[in-house]
C-alpha cells in the first residue's frame, strides 16, 4: 500500500482547516467548492469516503511519523510542528 507524503497531507489538513473556519465566518459558493475539492482529495488521499475518518487517519499518519525519529528529524527541517488538526 502507498503511503501519502507527510507534507502533502499536512497541507491538506491546513487547507481543510482553513477553509472550514472560512466557510463558518461567511458562507460563499466558491468556498463551499474549493473545500469539496479539498475533502475529495483528502479523502482519497487517506483510502476513505468520509472527511472526518481522512482527518482521523491523516492525523495518525503525521503522529506515526512524529514518532519514528528519521521522519521527526526531517518534519523539524521543513519546520512542521507536528501539532494534530482537528474537524
Amino acid at each position: 500500500m502507498l503511503v501519502p507524503d507527510p507534507k502533502a497531507v499536512r497541507e491538506l489538513l491546513t487547507r481543510y482547516a482553513s477553509l472550514q473556519i472560512a466557510q463558518a465566518e461567511r458562507a460563499r459558493p466558491a468556498v463551499a467548492r474549493e473545500l469539496e475539492d479539498v475533502c475529495y482529495t483528502l479523502c482519497v488521499m487517506m483510502g476513505t469516503t468520509g472527511i472526518h475518518e481522512a482527518v482521523a487517519k491523516a492525523d495518525a499518519l503525521l503522529l506515526a511519523g512524529q514518532r519514528n525519529p528519521v521522519a521527526a528529524e526531517m518534519a523539524e527541517q521543513d519546520g512542521e510542528s507536528g501539532l494534530p488538526l482537528a474537524v
